[in-house]
Order: structure tokens, then sequence, then C-alpha cells
């Protein structure tokens, strides 16, 4: 796969989200760059802006496996990850699969159950595997995660930890639609009853698992000249030396930026990343993996503002 074909599978899957997703351009682009980087996405935004039906429709778009975890806060880690149950016939344990076992996982509302069993998903972001009783059972090469969280001022949420955070590719701010976009949405779905599910809209899956797997080895591709890396190693370092955070990025920061970078190139059919990508994508990147100052708090100031400081002041490239 070339990155003409990439720059036009990315184009028919924007084609088809749009069947049923009025608006959230910048948001449905964040999903395919961390579809093709193998990345995963945390959703963050208050409730009714269709967080849920977006992520629905984006694996409707896809020839995956697609499994769907509703957190809750009595939810225990065995019913992600599965168990070994006792086989009275066989007189042998027998490993139950959970939800987990597929290749999108939607965690659904992942910030209304406890730190405990959010952190079941740790191993299985970082190193795709879960291991049950001391044996470690592989996933999908495929396996992506989208997850869903209301903002942590609603009631009934827990943080969730650092670690967590770190293994997301992304933190999107699903915000409401504008009064141009929420009329559309009234005057479509208002004559619609019903639950909203994708195959309403005809939504056709649009890429293979196998061409999942070109398009990625295509991504990996792209050029990332010295320039660019040093580039976005003094951005993310920069988090770190100013008085405005409190903890800055990681290094592991830097590289799912440089991947990412890669993807979007990609996917506007270029074989080279340019400052701009590195730019454009490094709020969603780093918003989650940066810790607000106590006087930064006190003055108000958020971590949106703070990086387009930081992209404004460092020196990119010509």
């Amino acid at each position: 796969m070339n990155l003409a074909d990439i720059n036009a599978l990315g184009d028919r899957i924007r084609g088809e989200m749009a069947k049923a997703i009025i608006g959230q351009d910048e948001i449905i682009d964040h999903l395919l760059i961390a579809l093709f980087s193998n990345g995963h996405v945390l959703l963050e935004g208050p409730p009714g802006t269709a967080k849920t039906f977006m992520a629905q429709c984006f694996a409707a778009c896809l020839s995956l496996d697609y499994g769907r975890i509703q957190f809750t806060p009595d939810l225990m880690p065995g019913d992600i990850v599965g168990s070994n149950l006792f086989n009275f016939q066989t007189s042998q344990f027998t490993l139950t699969r959970g939800p987990i076992f597929t290749d999108l996982l939607l965690a659904d509302e992942i910030n209304r159950t406890p730190p405990k069993t959010q952190a079941a998903l740790l191993e299985a972001m970082q190193e795709r595997s879960v291991t049950l009783d001391g044996t470690r059972h592989a996933l999908s090469s495929h396996f992506m995660v989208v997850a869903t969280q209301n903002p942590i001022e609603q009631q009934g949420v827990y943080p969730l930890p650092e670690a967590q955070l770190d293994r997301f590719l992304f933190k999107l701010l699903v915000g409401y639609p504008d009064a141009a976009e929420e009329a559309r949405i009234v005057a479509e779905y208002g004559k619609r009853s019903g639950v909203q599910r994708p195959d309403a809209f005809a939504i056709q899956p649009q890429v293979t698992p196998d061409e999942l797997s070109a398009a990625r080895a295509a991504v990996s591709e792209v050029k990332l000249v010295d320039e660019v890396v040093a580039y976005i190693v003094r951005l993310v370092r920069a988090t770190r030396e100013t008085a405005d955070f409190e903890s800055g990025a990681s290094p592991r920061a830097a590289i799912m930026l440089a991947n990412a970078a890669r993807a979007r190139a990609a996917l506007q059919g270029r074989d080279y990343v340019i400052p701009d990508d590195v730019k454009q994508l490094a709020a969603s990147v780093l918003r989650h993996r940066t810790l607000l100052s106590p006087a930064a708090e006190i003055e108000g100031r958020r971590v949106e503002t703070i990086v387009a400081d930081l992209v404004e002041r460092t020196e990119a490239p010509r």
C-alpha cells in the first residue's frame, strides 16, 4: 500500500463517518491518525455530545472485531480480562476470555470505575497482552482502545491514574457543536425515534485487517529528518522546564508525537513529516501528560494555552 492509497482510505472513512456524525471533523481526523499509528484514544466531553456513538460509527467503518465495556463502579478486573474457571467435567482450569480479547475496544465512561479496575487495561494497552495466573495471553496486533469519559467535575467519577493516561496517544476534548451544526443535528435526528445505531445509516466497512497492517507498515516508512526529531525533543523538554507545569511530558510522549506526525503526513499523501504536523498534534498528545503547577491553577490557566505558548516559543526548523 502506498501513500496515495492511505490518503484515499482516510477520505473513504471520513465519508462513511459523515453519514452519521455531523461536524467533529478534527476528532475524526485524530481517530484516523491513531488508527494508522497504532495508538489509543481518550474522548472527554459532557454527556450527550455523541462520544459513544462516534466510537461506534468508527468501529463500523473497520472490518475488525469490536467489543464494548460499560464501566461502572462495581466492575471488577476479571470482568475485563477474563478468568480461569475450573471445569468439573475435565477437572482442569479453562480460560474464559473477557471482552478485552478483541480488535477495537470501546471503553465507555472509563472514569466511572475505580482505579483498581482501570489498571486492568494497562498491560493490554502497552504490550497488547494480558497475564492471567502467570500465563501471558497475546491480544490482536490491531488491538486499539477508544475510551470515553465525562469531565472530572461530574459526580461519581474517578480520575484516571497517570500511568493509565500515559498509554493513550491522544486525549481529545469533545465540545458542544456550534449553532449551525446543532440545528443540523436536531433536524436530522429529531425525525428519528429510538436508539441510534450505525447500521441505521448504512455505514460500510472500508478497511480490512490486512489493509490496515499494510497501511501501518507504509506509515512507518514516512521520513522523519533529524531537524524535526530535534524539534520534537525541544518541544517535549520545554514542558519540563516551564514553571507553569509541575510535571512535564516523558520521552514516551516524544515517541508518540513522532509516530502520530508520521501518520498525519501519510494521510495527507506526504512521505515526510513537516513541523506543522507536530504543531497540530502537540496539544492532543501533551494535554494529559502534564500537570499544572499550583500557581498556574490559581491563575486559572489551561494546559492547551500553555502548550500553544510553548509551540509558539520553540524554534521550528525551516
